[in-house]
């Protein structure tokens, strides 16, 4: 899994979501759009999210000690995680309030084509970055359809981009209908209607991160692929009988702790258990290049010795 792939995604998402938010906060200023506002503070919650996986990117790479003996590299998945909070708290409900209020008390959009021109700016803008995370997923997604990719990566940066991206192109262009229908009908509701609509999607989006990052941290073991692979990998092993357990978890998007229990000939010498030992994790490690930390434990097939 490529760290470089998800921090150029990250890049572009900041330096997209940054001109955006500014432009949009312009663009409200001058037509008193709740739709182009909600936008506004997506933007700059966005902006915030990219900054907060770049920090727990830095924060993965420290290096592990005696109170983390495994490292740090579930620091991306916690901030991924706040990323999920803070999409819901500062987009989805700021989003759903305005929303409300613009519909209770409906006031009127001027400059409109301003309005317009911004938002069909930020959406040739965020298609840019939505194209830049879909490039650097595809190496990783393979032949799996996007929401598999979604629902199984252990890298959670690219998902994390991808959904916020997809949902702020969905966003514009709730925001971009409900502007032209305020203008089309002279209704302002419709721009409240919009901006509903974009708080409830950012809702959506957030709790599916929050699943899915909750489900990383507490550990999340090798896909069935990998498993497979490390599977063979054991009783592909001259002297390994049969595999008795196995155990995997993600120590971080890069790293997979494997556990294992294979039994072994009741006559092996202690020199041929440790050449045993020693040559199942290199197979390990050149099927599955994540498991890292690998212990095996020899042990005797108890069916075969009654």
């Amino acid at each position: 899994m490529s760290t470089a792939g998800s921090t150029r995604a990250i890049l572009a998402a900041l330096a997209a979501n940054a001109g955006i938010a500014a432009a949009k906060f312009v663009g409200y200023l001058i037509t008193g759009s709740s739709s182009m506002l909600a936008e506004s503070v997506h933007s700059v919650a966005d902006t915030a999210n990219q900054g907060l996986l770049l920090w727990g990117q830095r924060q993965a790479r420290r290096e592990a000690d005696r109170l983390h003996p495994f490292g740090y590299g579930r620091s991306r998945y916690f901030y991924s995680f706040v990323v999920a909070l803070v999409l819901f708290t500062l987009g989805s409900v700021f989003a759903l309030y305005e929303g409300y209020h613009k519909i209770s008390h409906p006031e009127p959009i001027t400059s409109a084509p301003v309005a317009i021109a911004i938002l069909v700016v930020a959406i040739g803008l965020e298609s840019f970055s939505f194209r830049t995370a879909i490039v650097e997923s595809r190496p990783l997604k393979g032949s799996s359809g996007w929401w598999r990719f979604i629902r199984t990566s252990r890298s959670p940066e690219l998902p994390v981009v991808l959904l916020e991206d997809a949902g702020a192109l969905i966003g514009l262009i709730f925001a971009l209908t409900g502007v032209g229908l305020t203008v089309l009908t002279g209704n302002a509701v419709w721009d409240g209607i919009g901006t509903i609509g974009i708080g409830a999607l950012l809702g959506v989006i957030a709790v599916i991160l929050m699943v899915e990052m909750h489900s990383l941290l507490i550990g999340e073991g090798a896909t069935a692929e990998q498993q497979h692979a490390i599977w063979e990998a054991l009783e592909g092993t001259r002297h390994v009988d049969r595999v008795i357990h196995l155990r995997t978890q993600y120590l971080g998007p890069d790293e997979m702790l494997v556990g294992a229990k294979i039994a072994l000939p009741p006559d092996c010498e202690l020199a041929t258990v440790a050449q045993v030992i020693d040559d199942a994790e290199a197979r390990i490690r050149e099927a599955v290049p994540a498991a890292r930390v690998i212990y095996l434990e020899p042990d005797l097939d108890r069916a075969l010795t009654k």
